[in-house]
């Protein structure tokens, strides 16, 4: 028998993944309801507004309004917001309502917000995002963790979205997608830190020739350079974010997280710079990584290195 798809969903937080979702799923005729704190914030409200809008996705003025009747709700939050909302959450969910957490964030956060469940009315299931949202959109690979997971992986599928039950146990999925990013976002870290302190050496073509010498199909002498520090850039501060969680998860463990940590103090450091020289035009589209780097470069003469 075909799962049952959902009618109603929610989406917490409107922010570039909660939008692509939202966006996506209205395309696909299911009514799409969502809250998020800007709303309430004068400066952000019409432009957060205007965007549901857009997507045809319904704005709610609260979180009560906006969890009646929804059969699914996707948390999309922050890292820092995601456990504090699933505690306001677990409450006011009626029977049968499935709360998905996709924010990233350790095992150990994933474990406190589903135990916000276990006197609600509400199924918890965590997911790790397992790719970029932006190329993917709704199809973008999800692992699922908790006693839900098996029975919401084919409603998600319905609706085409694209989640896999990874375990059974809360923390699991979560665990997996922390020590892969140690891994993908400390690469781009050290991409940051390799190719900018190449390039004031101008040493960074040889350095790039070398490595896609080693690394034949990474395309270290193509476009990977700018697509891995490109995604510092763009999101850094949130990838920071993430890293800090995945330096909890390997510290829970009792590993100390050096390389974790480092990776978000470097990720932390390019946002920073851009900020404080107002290099925001040589980010977003036709991204040059040397351009970006030139101009950090040169703004650094006059000031004290970072």
């Amino acid at each position: 028998m075909a799962a049952k798809p959902f009618e109603k969903v929610g989406i917490i937080g409107f922010g570039e993944v909660g939008g692509i979702f939202g966006h996506d799923l209205v395309q696909r005729g299911i009514d799409v309801a969502t809250f998020d704190i800007l709303f309430d914030e004068p400066a952000w409200r019409e432009a957060m507004l205007g965007k549901a809008r857009d997507c045809g996705v319904r704005a709610c003025e609260s979180a009560g309004d906006f969890l009646r009747g929804c059969e699914l709700i996707i948390s999309a939050v922050t890292a820092s917001s995601a456990a504090r909302v699933a505690e306001e959450c677990a409450p006011m969910l009626a029977s049968g309502q499935m709360f998905l957490d996709i924010n990233s964030v350790s095992p150990e956060t994933k474990s406190r917000m589903a135990a916000n469940f276990d006197r609600s009315q509400g199924h918890f299931v965590e997911a790790a995002v397992m790719a970029a949202v932006a190329p993917q959109r709704l199809k973008v690979p999800m692992l699922l963790g908790g006693k839900f997971a098996k029975e919401l992986a084919p409603r998600l599928a319905a609706i085409g979205m694209n989640g896999k039950a990874a375990s059974e146990k809360v923390g699991v999925a979560s665990a997996v997608k922390m020590c892969r990013s140690v891994i993908i976002k400390g690469l781009e870290a050290l991409t940051v830190e390799s190719m900018l302190a190449a390039r004031r050496y101008g040493a960074e073509d040889a350095v790039l020739a070398s490595l896609a010498a080693t690394y034949p199909d990474m395309g270290w002498q193509g476009e990977l350079p700018d697509y891995l520090i490109g995604r510092v850039a763009d999101h850094g501060r949130r990838r920071a974010a993430e890293m800090r969680e995945a330096a909890q998860a390997v510290r829970d463990v009792g590993i100390v997280p050096h390389m974790a940590s480092a990776t978000a103090a470097r990720q932390d450091w390019l946002v920073d710079e851009i900020a404080e020289h107002r290099l925001q035009n040589h980010v977003g589209n036709d991204f040059s990584w040397r351009v970006l780097a030139d101009a950090i470069s040169e703004a650094a003469k006059s000031g004290k290195p970072r």
